[in-house]
């Protein structure tokens, strides 16, 4: 019987998987949740509520690239190594040869 995975594993083997669609996820939902605030302070022009919404979402997303980053340092020290290298025993023999002609 396998083991049942916790919802945080699963969530983090999705991040895993899914770097960069969980940074633009989350760069999406920055910017409209940063408009969403900035549309409820007055007294603001237009222009400034973008710009805002913008350097919010641009410093989640350096927030989140960082996380990935981190993610990945301690997938490589873990010894499940990057998805590249999985790749490449897959696709090319010991002989430098490709095994996909």
């Amino acid at each position: 019987m396998a083991e049942e995975k916790s919802a945080l594993q699963s969530a983090r083997e999705w991040v895993v998987d899914h770097k960069l669609r969980a940074v633009g996820t989350l760069w999406l939902s920055g910017i409209v949740g940063s408009i969403a605030y900035n549309w409820s302070r007055p007294g603001m022009k237009t222009s400034v509520k973008i710009i805002h919404a913008r350097l919010h979402a641009q410093a989640l997303t350096l927030a989140a690239l960082a996380g990935s980053a981190l993610v990945e340092y301690y997938d490589h020290q873990q010894g499940s190594g990057s998805k590249v290298h999985q790749y490449a025993k897959q696709f090319i023999s010991s002989d430098g040869s490709s095994q996909n002609k």
